[in-house]
């Protein structure tokens, strides 16, 4: 956490409660958000997201597997975090390994919708090749370089960014068996399958500070946090996952009421995020 004089912890509880925070920003707007793809070559998709002095990446790599017994009709999708010691102070040793292990459990509820699968914006039968026999496994790695607060924001925009710049080779299945044996197939070098995010959620955290909450919480002001929420949201505005952090309970009619605004601030950050990936994939073209 980022040690704080008790002028300063006024200085930013104050700001926020006059709409008005250290940088200048008002409660529920984001940093600029920067985007670059294609930045691991040996990867099958990945990006890069800085939002402010916040900077991660994301990969994607596809491997062929065979679907779990209980779900023969899925694909399997796994999402680990790594924080770099050098990205904070606070990632050395234990405490980036505890905070790794938490953001890719908040990651795979928001994202992935827990363990169940429901509510997922990835689609897992999608990534079947024959059912019960052959699939895709989808590794997403997130890597966090540097960190100023609201990582988990930041992965998903960086995980959605490169799930919309993956391409997995097209699969051919050359014979079909019957019983338990597994097919024969054959991946193509030229052939190349896009991921549709379009359903792919945003993760809005709102940080409770004081009376007030904000969006895109910096380091400083997640160091006086009360209590945070984080809802992942598609562009229908339904609800995807939700998870929340902090000591301090929340009345729910308080919950109802950061869940609606977190679906308003939702819809400016897709169209924001949409068109950075738009713009960082035709720039990683023309390069």
């Amino acid at each position: 956490m980022v040690g704080l004089s008790v002028g300063e912890k006024h200085f930013i509880q104050g700001g926020i409660a006059q709409d008005l925070r250290s940088d200048g920003r008002k409660r529920l707007t984001y940093r600029p958000i920067y985007v670059e793809t294609g930045v691991i070559p040996q990867a099958h998709g990945s990006a890069r997201i800085r939002l402010g002095a916040t900077d991660v990446i994301a990969s994607v790599k596809a491997e062929l597997g065979k679907p779990s017994a209980l779900q023969p009709d899925k694909g399997k999708i796994a999402i680990y975090v790594d924080c770099s010691p050098t990205a904070a102070p606070m990632f050395e040793g234990r405490g980036g390994e505890e905070l790794s292990t938490e953001l890719s459990v908040a990651l795979q509820r928001c994202l992935l919708g827990g363990k169940s699968g429901s509510g997922s914006g990835i689609d897992p039968s999608s990534l079947v090749i024959v059912e019960g026999k052959v699939c895709w496994d989808l590794y997403i790695d997130g890597l966090v370089i540097s960190s100023d607060g609201n990582l988990l924001d930041a992965l998903g925009a960086a995980i959605k960014a490169a799930l919309s710049n993956t391409g997995i080779p097209k699969v051919n299945v050359a014979s079909e068996t019957s019983g338990d044996e597994q097919p024969e197939v054959n991946i193509s070098d030229e052939e190349f399958l896009q991921f549709d995010t379009s359903g792919i959620p945003v993760i809005v955290t709102l940080t409770k500070v004081g009376r007030h909450y904000i969006v895109d919480a910096t380091s400083e002001e997640e160091s006086q946090i009360s209590s945070a929420i984080s809802i992942s949201i598609n562009r229908k505005g339904h609800i995807c996952g939700l998870t929340k952090r902090g000591g301090a309970g929340l009345d729910p009619s308080i919950i109802l009421d950061m869940i609606s605004v977190a679906k308003h601030v939702s819809e400016q950050l897709i169209n924001k995020l949409d068109s950075e990936i738009a713009a960082a994939e035709a720039n990683e073209e023309e390069s």
